[in-house]
This record gives structure tokens, C-alpha cells and sequence, in this order.
């Protein structure tokens, strides 16, 4: 009796041993599908977040490419006048958008700089010896928005400005990454923007910035206690799955293409637990605070060089069309520039301009 009953319990015990681990490989299987299920939805709104940016950034440029004043400067080749300008542009829109780290320069047909707004004593000097993303414009002269390499890595927005038919030049909108990645970091994302190392012969600025995984660490406002601890972290994994768990923290790897869609980099996106506990709770409010798409950025060039509907000018159309696609506080200021350039418009002309916009509405519904 005393033998049957322990077979009964080795029995048992070989049974506990074989629910428990497929327990434990069940749990571990369903946490690794969590993970990964978490890991392309982030990746997901992050590419969205990054088109939201160079479409802001798109939209903004081709509102500014109609500045008057500033074709004059570069008709005339008036190079100290063309740097006020842009200064101008660029104070008003640090004191009243979040748009610090913006900065402006004017280009010549042939790519030499008329002025920037960040400094004065460049005027004259070639820039296309560092830029190979102009090339591109140098043959198809259409606006380009993208991430590109040159003597620092930014956002850059370029475009044409003509008069009629006439090419006067370029204006360039340059956006710093930091500030992209703080909107990353108050909804709970680390960034670590890396350059390949390659291109460090034309950046120049950024040869002492520091490295990370072999790569340029091209934000400076990374988090440096958080980058000592990912240093020796397992880039194979990362790298093969694009997403790894260590420590209680999930690292994120998307590759980093530039306008021409060259891969000269990657962006590193680092999350607590705590954060993506609070990602996981919301998903579908965490990073939403893109407010365009890859879809505006193509209806964007598309309405490049049309005419201006009801507006006098494409500066009005795009300075009234852009209010509506920035955040409540960006646009309090320029509400009433707004205000002031249509208080020059003429009764009908406002109803005209009222009437083009209700008629240029998406409806969506049923037709009864």
C-alpha cells in the first residue's frame, strides 16, 4: 500500500512539475506578446509624432515663403536688411510659441547664404559643399521637408521663393531635435537621437558631441544618468527585434531616414516601468499630440504654388490656415496678426473667404 501510494505522489509531484512550467512559459509567452503588442504601438504614434513635426514645420515654412519684405531682400541681394528680417521672425516666434530653438537663413539660387537670423558674417558663404540633401532641390527646385545631416542634425524645412516664375532663392526653417524630444519626455519617453558616424566629416559641430552604441548622440538634452546605465545593455537583441526589456525598462529602436530616405541613424526611445504602465492604461491618449500627418505634409506641397482662393496674398491663406493646426497656447499671439491683416480686408471679401472655407469642409455622413 505504503509503495502504491508513493508512486501516486511521485505522480503527482512529476504533474505540479509539468503545470508549473508550462505556467511559467505560458506567463512568459504572454508577457512577451504584451511587450511586443506595447512595442509597435509606441513605435507606431512615435512615427506619427515625427511626420506631425515636419508637416508643422512644412506648413509653417510655405506661410513664410510669402513674405514680402523678404523677396524684396533677395531681389535686391540686400543682405543686412534679409538678416533683420529673419531675426524679427524668429524673436517674435520664440516669445510667443514654443518655437525656441527656431532659426531661418535665406539662400540664393545657387546656395550661398544672403542671411541667417542666429548670426550675422556668414553672408556669401556656399553651403551645398556640406548639404547633400540640396541637390535634390538644385534639380526639382519643390519644397523638401525632412531630418537631414550638415554641420549639425535637424528638422529642415526648404523651400522655394518665387516671384511669378522667377526662382529669387530658398528660405530654410531649422528646428533643433531637443525640442521634439522634450514633448517626447513629458509624455513619459526618453529620446537618444543617433547620427551614424559617417557623416561626422561634414558635421562639424558635432564632433565632440558624446557617442551612444557607436553613433552621435545628436540632442543634448538627453538624459545622461539614463545613458550610463544603457551603455553595455545587449545591442544585438535590440537591434534584431527592435525592442528589449532590461531592468525594468523597455528600449525601443526605430531607424533614422533623412529626406531622400537614406538611413543615417536611429532613434533610441527609453521606457520606466512607471511609464509604460501609464501607456498601457491609455494607449490611445499617451503620445497623440501630433496634429498632422503624412497626408498634410503631401496636401501641403500640393497647395504650393496655387492661387490664394479669397486671401490677398499666400502669406494671409497660409498665416490664417496655419492658427488652426497649432497648440491653444502657440496660437494665442498670432491670432492677432492675424486679426490685424483681415481688418484690411473688405466686407465681401470676408464673406468670400468664409464661404470658401465651409465649402472645402470634409461631410461625412449617409445621403438620404
Amino acid at each position: 500500500m505504503r509503495k502504491y501510494d508513493k508512486t501516486i505522489l511521485i505522480g503527482m509531484f512529476f504533474l505540479l512539475l509539468i503545470l508549473l512550467s508550462s505556467s511559467i512559459f505560458f506567463f512568459s509567452r504572454t508577457q512577451d506578446d504584451r511587450i511586443a503588442a506595447l512595442s509597435d504601438t509606441i513605435i507606431f504614434e512615435f512615427r506619427s509624432a515625427l511626420s506631425s513635426e515636419m508637416a508643422q514645420l512644412l506648413s509653417f515654412s510655405l506661410a513664410l515663403a510669402e513674405n514680402g519684405d523678404l523677396k524684396e531682400a533677395l531681389q535686391k541681394e540686400d543682405e543686412s536688411n534679409g538678416y533683420q528680417i529673419l531675426r524679427n521672425i524668429t524673436e517674435r516666434f520664440k516669445k510667443h510659441t514654443h518655437m525656441t530653438s527656431l532659426r531661418l537663413q535665406a539662400l540664393t539660387p545657387d546656395f550661398f547664404i544672403l542671411a541667417r537670423s542666429w548670426d550675422e558674417g556668414f553672408e556669401g558663404m556656399p553651403i551645398w559643399w556640406f548639404r547633400d540633401d540640396l541637390e535634390t532641390l538644385k534639380n526639382n527646385k519643390q519644397p523638401k521637408v525632412g531630418m537631414e545631416t550638415g554641420r549639425l542634425l535637424t528638422f529642415k524645412s526648404t523651400i522655394p521663393i518665387r516671384s511669378n516664375k522667377k526662382l529669387l532663392g530658398y528660405l530654410e526653417v531649422i528646428h533643433l531635435i531637443d525640442e521634439f524630444s522634450v514633448k517626447l519626455r513629458s509624455k513619459g519617453i526618453e529620446l537618444f537621437a543617433l547620427m551614424d558616424e559617417v557623416y561626422l566629416e561634414k558635421a562639424s559641430l558635432m564632433r565632440d558631441f558624446p557617442r551612444l552604441f557607436g553613433r552621435v548622440i545628436a540632442n543634448q538634452n538627453y538624459n545622461i544618468s539614463l545613458k550610463r546605465r544603457i551603455e553595455d545593455i545587449e545591442t544585438n537583441k535590440l537591434f534584431a527585434k527592435q525592442f528589449f526589456m532590461q531592468d525594468n525598462r523597455l528600449f525601443l529602436w526605430e531607424p533614422m531616414y533623412n529626406g531622400e530616405g537614406d538611413e543615417i541613424g536611429g532613434y533610441l526611445l527609453v521606457l520606466s516601468e512607471n511609464s509604460l504602465r501609464n501607456f498601457e492604461a491609455d494607449s490611445q491618449n499617451f503620445l497623440r499630440f501630433g496634429q498632422f500627418s503624412e497626408e498634410d505634409i503631401k496636401q501641403a506641397l500640393e497647395l504650393n504654388g496655387q492661387n490664394f482662393g479669397s486671401f490677398k496674398s499666400g502669406y494671409d491663406r497660409d498665416l490664417v490656415g496655419l492658427l488652426s493646426k497649432l497648440h491653444e497656447e502657440d496660437k494665442r499671439e498670432l491670432e492677432q496678426e492675424a486679426r490685424e491683416i483681415l481688418n484690411l480686408y473688405e466686407k465681401n471679401e470676408l464673406i468670400d473667404i468664409i464661404l470658401d472655407n465651409k465649402y472645402q469642409e470634409k461631410k461625412n455622413g449617409v445621403i438620404e
